[in-house]
């Protein structure tokens, strides 16, 4: 399969999966998870058709892991906008993490910290290199680092998705530096 073919089905599990599901008649369970022959069909009645080779290839090659395979279902390791609970129990994060973004919103990161905007959590990266491509996205990265241990220390909770993203329902500013220190 050619790399914009499987960037075209990754785009469409994304849309799909963490974001508009009933869309394409989609009913995900609690979890985010969805029948892959189910979503194989919906997929072709609504114009984009591929195949379980294709899906299966896509979700294998994805370097950030978006996507999980579990027997006949699949789900968004994160980044969903709809409710779901993917059952991650609470972990200790490491010291500092990471999170990309660019010098536009950084006035009002700096105001009111980090929130999830559309999403149920704030993602964070374990690394500066994976927030800069996070940043880049969007136009010029700027990494900002997140002083993780104290905020954890503070009693805030902290999920990591089976892709290596870290989650917490927000960064207050004080626990923000700018731009990374670490």
């Amino acid at each position: 399969m050619d790399e914009r073919r499987a960037i075209k089905i990754s785009k469409y599990l994304s849309r799909h999966l963490r974001h508009q599901p009933a869309r394409i008649g989609l009913t995900p369970d609690p979890a985010g998870w969805v029948d892959i022959d189910t979503l194989v069909t919906a997929a072709r009645t609504h114009g984009f058709p591929f195949t379980r080779e294709e899906l299966d290839t896509v979700v294998a090659a994805d370097g950030k892991q978006r996507f999980t395979i579990d027997g006949a279902t699949i789900r968004a390791a994160q980044g969903h906008s709809i409710t779901v609970d993917l059952g991650l129990p609470p972990a200790t994060p490491p010291p500092y993490l990471f999170h990309g973004t660019t010098p536009l919103a950084l006035a009002p990161i700096r105001a009111t910290g980090l929130k999830p905007m559309g999403r149920h959590a704030v993602h964070l990266s374990p690394d500066r290199d994976t927030a800069t491509r996070v940043g880049a996205r969007r136009g010029r990265p700027v990494v900002l680092g997140v002083d993780a241990a104290a905020m954890h220390r503070d009693g805030h909770v902290f999920h990591v998705s089976a892709n290596g993203v870290w989650l917490t329902a927000a960064v207050p500013p004080q626990y923000l530096r700018f731009p990374a220190a670490h």
